[in-house]
């Protein structure tokens, strides 16, 4: 059957998807693109602006464990909603993170614990409302996506969407600065955070669960649910919401563990870049403002190769004959080789910062297709009840790798800027992201060597 016979409405499903991804990195960039020149104002450390992004990701961290369950038990549509008004809600309140602070330090002083300071203690309050709502984004994504691709376009999907991650990345370089410039930085955080709400009008008029569509074809949801054996499950009306899985039940599959662990060491590498390169280019180079733009700009545009071309890739394996889960390991033996180029971006980098702008780039491209693989390694395996709070459990474990990271970052930053060489600092931490892919494949091949579905949810 054609695909103008079957239909592309999950497409149009797709496109919300990446919309909202573009929103959630934008509004969780700003901040990284105005740490430098708030540092300044503020007299922050490497260990504060480490402290205020360990926080997000953190309560980011658990919060994903509790959001693949409330997705799982509301259904999509709701969740969605929910998650984006507050993450919305968030991003705005960074430009009253003084006012916050304030109200905080006082809080603490006269419950007589010592106070942090008010820029720190604002920023942190922000920094956590921001996270609980954006830890709803990609398990709600991805339930989507279970819901309204069939298997083998899944990782295809996925990529596309989560393509969103890198035009929010290269858009905010490119508005960020220069609404701070025109505006105050306030302004930027204001802006930038309004545009969730423009979103949940689209999402609130056109989506709903494919048996509910009224524009989805019954040729389209036939091949939806075409090779899966939860077809029944999705056939059902009431099956995905209500439906509660034990988080026990759960971590009783290796599947789950080889998820967590992909995600533990490979997510930390993701955040350190989107929170630690305007302040690299800054110490290293010396780049200012505006001048981070460009190189930003590229390094993300980069990025958007690896998110569409690696969810595209295990289609190649499974054409041989792969099943879609062996498909996708292979494929991600393949893209984990790409990140270890970034271990010549310091020996190389007295060549000028394109040198590791570009590098860093490829490493980052690896990690967007290394994501849309792991992501939808879930839905390979485990029914579509379940996806959410999967991707939940690892998303927990990535944020906590995540803030394991930027912690070790910002003291191994002041520890060698002390002693006036940052760069053996950034060289410690660039080695970790080459290898971690490869040692992230290594622990998820030897949990689950072959594809094993689960049947006994």
């Amino acid at each position: 059957m054609s695909q103008q016979a079957i239909g592309k409405y999950r497409w149009t499903i797709c496109a919300l998807l990446f919309f909202a991804t573009t929103v959630n990195y934008l509004d969780r960039q700003v901040l990284s693109l105005l740490a430098p020149d708030l540092s300044k104002e503020f007299g922050w450390t490497n260990t504060d602006y480490a402290n205020i992004t360990a926080v997000f990701q953190f309560v980011y961290a658990i919060s994903m464990l509790f959001a693949g369950r409330f997705i799982d038990k509301i259904g999509t549509k709701k969740a969605y909603l929910i998650a984006i008004a507050v993450w919305s809600v968030g991003a705005v309140m960074h430009a009253y993170s003084i006012m916050l602070g304030e109200g905080m330090v006082s809080a603490l002083t006269a419950l007589g614990i010592a106070a942090i300071p008010v820029s720190v203690a604002g920023f942190m309050i922000s920094r956590a409302v921001l996270a609980i709502g954006e830890a709803g984004n990609f398990p709600a994504a991805i339930k989507a996506t279970a819901e309204y691709f069939p298997k083998h376009e899944r990782s295809f999907a996925t990529g596309i969407f989560n393509s969103g991650a890198n035009i929010g990345a290269i858009l905010a370089p490119l508005t960020v600065p220069l609404i701070a410039a025109q505006w105050g930085w306030q302004s930027a955080f204001i802006i930038i955070g309004a545009i969730g709400f423009v979103w949940m009008i689209f999402w609130q008029m056109f989506y709903d669960k494919p048996e509910q569509q009224k524009y989805l074809s019954a040729a389209e949801l036939a091949y939806i649910n075409s090779g899966d054996t939860q077809t029944a499950e999705t056939a059902s009306t009431t099956s995905d919401a209500g439906k509660k899985v034990s988080w026990f039940k759960l971590l009783s599959y290796k599947q789950t563990w080889a998820f967590v662990i992909g995600k533990f060491m490979t997510d930390g590498v993701w955040w350190f870049f989107l929170f630690w390169l305007p302040k690299y280019l800054e110490a290293q180079y010396k780049m200012q403002k505006t001048e981070i733009v460009l190189p930003l700009a590229v390094l993300y545009s980069m990025t958007m190769i690896g998110s569409i071309g690696g969810g595209y890739f295990p289609s190649y394996f499974m054409r041989r004959g792969d099943s879609a889960y062996n498909g996708r390991m292979k494929a991600m033996l393949v893209i984990a080789l790409f990140p270890l180029v970034v271990l010549l971006a310091q020996p190389f980098g007295y060549l000028g910062f394109w040198v590791p702008v570009l590098l860093i780039g490829i490493g980052t491209s690896a990690h967007q297709a290394w994501s849309a693989n792991i992501f939808t390694t879930v839905s390979d395996m485990f029914p579509k009840k379940s996806v959410a709070s999967i991707v939940g459990i690892g998303g927990m474990a990535g944020g906590l790798g995540g803030v394991l990271v930027s912690k070790t970052g910002g003291w191994l930053f002041d520890y060698y800027g002390q002693l006036g060489h940052i760069q053996t600092g950034y060289t410690i931490m660039f080695t970790f992201c080459a290898v971690a892919y490869l040692l992230a494949w290594g622990m998820m091949k030897a949990l689950v060597p072959t594809h094993k579905e689960i049947t006994d949810l």
